[in-house]
């Protein structure tokens, strides 16, 4: 969510050779890449969707549907947007004053990719609760709690990029310049440092405490249920909600380190930018802080067929070759189903 090298170029001096072919090289190129990125991570994300919703798992896990459904949205606007931008579309008149404060300023992307950032907040904080806190669970995520946090992740992620995009964005002599025109340097400032601060750091202490809390009081569940351990049908239910417990949230902190590790290099640039606006911008370590954010998007969906067991089970199914070998053990399955569903109603 930043101004690109091009932007800043024209921002310094209204001569339109000062952009080297060389630059535009290294835009083309990436730009590129980021199509090829939206376009695996459109068919990923929609297939892990496919997944989830045959297994029942999204209304289950509504908040990790709602994630995934943010990553698939944010991957077919990568390529509608880039692909924008490839076309080098004519800004003209009213359509392309229009075009560029909501296309290629990148505005609905990142109303998504904020969206995401928030809702990833609330899952870490609903395992948090279902696991340290088991008891109060059913009386604090209720229904319509759950529901009302996807609907404000997705109004928070559009209220601050609309706010942010729409007032420091403008077409000049036929030219988008995103997140160039603030109000003041303070404002400027102050937004890098507030986006630095909460989006990385604070979300960042967030995943270390919730998921540090829950591996603590995971493994404690797991040393009493050893030592209790007995062949009863009841006890064998509740090692079934214990595995189950265990996926989801190996899952999400697979997802939640990459997202910190993927966001770092955008994240500082950002802020270093904002700190420093006369600070001499390097193309390739632009176009490489961005795709690595970007890649998160599309790398994201095979965390989860990696790594969330039901969504996993659904995806080696459609493998034509596995057919044949899981057949044999539907009778195994069969056996085990119900003390599965009842695992997955609880968690």
């Amino acid at each position: 969510m930043t101004t690109t090298p091009d932007d800043v170029t024209h921002q310094s001096t209204t001569d339109d050779d000062m952009t080297s072919s060389s630059s535009r090289g290294i835009a083309y190129y990436f730009e590129s890449a980021i199509v090829c990125i939206g376009v695996v991570g459109t068919a990923a994300n929609a297939l892990i969707l496919y997944a989830m919703v045959a297994s029942k798992q999204h209304k289950k896990q509504l908040l990790i549907f709602n994630q995934n459904v943010l990553d698939l949205f944010s991957s077919i606007l990568l390529v509608i947007i880039y692909g924008a931008k490839l076309c080098n579309i004519p800004l003209i008149g009213s359509v392309g004053y229009w075009l560029c404060k909501w296309l290629l300023s990148e505005n609905i992307l990142w109303c998504v990719v904020i969206a995401a950032k928030f809702n990833l907040i609330f899952v870490t904080i609903e395992r948090y609760v279902k696991v340290v806190h088991r008891t109060k669970s059913k009386k604090i995520l209720r229904k319509w709690v759950i529901y009302a946090t996807a609907v404000f992740s997705w109004i928070a992620g559009f209220a601050i990029s609309i706010g942010i995009t729409l007032s420091t964005t403008e077409v000049i002599d036929g030219v988008c310049y995103a997140y160039v025109f603030w109000s003041t340097r303070a404002s400027q400032l102050a937004y890098g440092i507030f986006y630095f601060m909460f989006f990385l750091v604070f979300i960042t202490a967030i995943f270390i405490f919730c998921y540090g809390r829950i591996l603590i009081v995971i493994r404690h569940q797991a040393s009493m249920m050893a030592s209790h351990s007995t062949t009863g049908s009841s006890t064998q239910q509740q090692q079934k909600a214990h595995q189950m417990q265990v996926i989801v949230v190996k899952t999400m902190v697979f997802v939640s380190v990459f997202y910190v590790i993927s966001d770092i290099p955008m994240d500082v640039y950002y802020l270093l930018l904002n700190i420093n606006t006369n600070m001499t911008i390097i193309e390739s370590g632009y176009y490489t802080a961005l795709f690595v954010s970007f890649f998160y998007i599309c790398a994201n969906p095979f965390v989860y067929a990696a790594k969330f067991e039901p969504v996993k089970r659904i995806l080696i199914r459609l493998i034509p070759c596995r057919k044949t070998l899981v057949q044999p053990n539907e009778s195994v399955e069969m056996a085990d189903s119900t003390a599965t569903r009842t695992a997955q109603q609880r968690y």
